[in-house]
This record gives structure tokens, C-alpha cells and sequence, in this order.
């Protein structure tokens, strides 16, 4: 499949700016997987679309404050880098800008002198930088750097943003994206889920480049994704396994739960099924998950098969990414952008900020 194929056309008022102003006020999209048929709810109403015994699956990632915005020394002008991957002790591989300054041996400085560091080398996409501390190096972003906002959001961080580019279940640092189907919920939402008898689950996966890197190579699977860091626990591998085992949905919310899920697919026999015409087990193949802690790269675009998931929770996502690739598969691309088309006819707002939509 070509990249232009995943293109569509959003005004720019579509792009949301701010979130709504409660959490569970924006709006969602339920699409129908067998039959493509579309409506409109609240977000609030979630609850109404979850089937007693359903497992609602989680991404537990919190956003670190991974951009920091100082200068070159000895040199005027505003520099910014986002720190993507550890490489070792205070050595990240960054996303830095404008790039032509960041030459090896340029040193920079942050938050008013507070934080000193070094250019090392250049690696595609990625400055390679030394951060110049015998302090904690996650504390010192904490105190200077800013949340990173993606840059379609056309203003500077603002207090809200500390919690509102977080979702209210984050709790293991590590990410520089929020998994934003997360944002919509509240605690009292969650709480309403569990009391109709829904499981929840959550995993780990830190949201990092490969989430928003640019695909460039015109036949998509040419694409090559960007490592990203995940876990999975026993416990939660086996409730999910337990899930597929006796015919219970599995309902992920975000692509980066999908893509941990699927990573960590496999076959294995199950005794569960019955004959129908004689009391005694029968083993047949299904897909299961296993507990890890790994680096996933899986890029999922259609013709994908799908392993574990039955129902996706999602935003809607930026032409010719591999998000929007991801939703493709399970949805299937022209049911997708007639759904996309409805949702900038209907006045949905997107992206990190915006609306959601459902998948079952």
C-alpha cells in the first residue's frame, strides 16, 4: 500500500488546541466493526457500550517533562531538544532543534545555568547528548523542563497541561507522549466501569518516537519502526489469557496498548472447549499473551492479522502516520476514512486534545 493512501484533508480549526473542559465531555465515535455503522455519544456514556465480563485493557505510561528549551554557549538564539531515548548513565538520544546548531562538542545550557550539557555525535535523526550532573537527572526535569506537547498544539505549555497531558491513572514515568484514548477518563468513570462488571487491566508501554516518527518511504511497508519499551505482568498476561480463553472481549484503549498486546502475542493449546455432543475437552489453538519486558518495533498496518484485541478505544490521528495505519487494520481503511470524513463533517475535534472514537 502507498502512503497517499492514508492522506485525508482537516481544516485547521479541527485540530484541538485545549481539552475539554471536563475529561469525559468529549465526544466519541462508535463504529461498528461488522457493519461500519456510525454514531455519536458522549464520552461519558462509555459505560453503555461494555458488556459485563468485558477486559478493559490500559496504558499506565506517565509523560516526564522531557523538553527543555535553553541556548548554546557562547551564542544568542533559543534551542529546544526532546529526550527520547536513555543511552546510558545521563547520555540521551534527542531530538533537537534547530538541528544545524547541534554540532559535536556544542555545549548547551538549561533553565538559567541549572543544567549544563554536551553535543556527542549526530545519529539520523537523533543528537546523542551528555547531560553534565552528579544529581538525579529525572528530578532536574522535573523542575526545569516542560511537558511536550506535540507541535500541532500552537502554544506554549500552559499549568493545565501538568496534569491534563496525563491520564489520571499514569504511574510509571518514561514516556514523551501522552497515550492520549487514556485522557478521557476520569477515576468516577473508571469506578462506573468496574461496578457493571467490566475488568481492568493495565500495561506499560513508554510512548516514545516510533509513536510519532514520519513515515517517508512511499510503500509503507518499506517503513521502519522506532524501538519502544513495554511490560506486562503475570498477573495481567493471565487475566487476559483467561479472557480470551472462555470467549470474553479484550477492548485496548490507544495503539500503544495494541501494540504491546500484539507484541506479546502467542499460540498456545487450550482445554476449554467443549463437545457438544459428549462431556469431554477438547484442546484447540488460541492466542494468548505472555508476561515480558522487551522492546517492541511491530508496525501494523493492514493486512495485519490481529492476535488479541476485539475492540479498540482511540483519537483520531494525523494523516499518513502509522498510527493512523494501525486503526486502518482493524477497522479496514475505506470504512475508516468515511468514518474520518463524518467526524470533520460532524465538527469532531482532533488529535492529542480532541475526540475519540470506538471500535467493536
Amino acid at each position: 500500500m502507498r502512503l497517499s493512501d492514508f492522506d485525508y484533508n482537516l481544516p485547521q480549526d479541527s485540530i484541538a488546541q485545549f481539552p475539554a473542559k471536563e475529561r469525559a465531555d468529549s465526544r466519541l465515535l462508535l463504529l461498528g466493526r461488522s457493519n461500519a455503522e456510525i454514531s455519536h455519544h458522549k464520552f461519558s456514556q462509555l459505560c453503555t457500550f461494555l458488556n459485563k465480563g468485558d477486559l478493559l485493557v490500559l496504558n499506565d505510561t506517565k509523560v516526564s517533562k522531557a523538553r527543555l528549551v535553553g541556548s548554546r554557549v557562547g551564542f544568542q538564539g533559543k534551542i529546544e531538544i526532546l529526550l527520547i531515548d536513555r543511552l546510558q548513565d545521563n547520555i540521551y538520544a534527542c531530538l533537537a532543534k534547530p538541528a544545524r546548531r547541534f554540532k559535536s562538542g556544542t555545549r548547551l545550557v538549561f533553565g538559567d545555568g541549572r543544567l549544563e550539557a554536551e553535543v556527542l555525535s549526530s545519529e539520523g535523526d537523533f543528537k546523542h547528548i551528555r547531560f553534565n550532573t552528579d544529581g538525579d537527572l529525572s528530578i532536574i526535569l522535573d523542575r526545569i523542563g516542560q511537558v511536550p506537547l506535540p507541535p500541532y498544539i500552537k502554544r506554549a505549555p500552559e499549568e493545565q497541561d501538568k496534569h491534563r497531558y496525563q491520564t489520571v491513572y499514569a504511574n510509571n514515568i518514561g514516556a514523551v507522549a501522552a497515550p492520549t484514548a487514556g485522557l478521557h477518563f476520569t477515576k468516577e468513570l473508571l469506578s462506573e466501569i468496574k461496578g457493571r462488571g467490566v475488568e481492568i487491566a493495565y500495561i506499560t508501554l513508554h510512548v516514545g518516537y516510533a509513536t510519532f516518527k514520519p513515515v517517508t518511504e512511499d510503500e509503507i511497508s518499506m517503513h521502519k519502526m522506532h524501538k519502544e519499551y513495554f511490560e506486562i505482568s503475570k498477573p495481567v498476561a493471565e487475566k487476559i489469557n483467561r479472557a480470551k480463553d472462555i470467549g470474553r472481549r479484550v477492548i485496548v484503549v490507544g495503539t500503544t496498548t495494541c501494540r504491546a498486546l500484539e507484541s506479546a502475542a502467542i499460540k498456545r493449546k487450550t482445554s476449554l472447549d467443549f463437545a457438544r455432543d459428549r462431556q469431554v475437552l477438547r484442546s484447540k489453538q488460541v492466542s494468548a499473551i505472555r508476561d515480558t519486558k522487551e522492546w517492541t518495533d511491530l508496525f501494523i498496518y493492514p493486512g495485519y492479522d490481529f492476535k488479541v484485541i476485539d475492540g479498540l478505544l482511540t483519537n483520531f490521528h494525523f494523516p499518513r502516520t502509522t498510527l493512523l495505519m494501525l486503526v486502518s487494520a482493524f477497522y479496514g481503511k475505506d470504512n475508516l476514512m468515511k468514518a474520518y470524513n463524518e467526524a470533520i463533517k460532524e465538527r469532531y475535534r482532533f488529535y492529542s486534545y480532541g475526540d475519540a472514537m470506538l471500535i467493536l
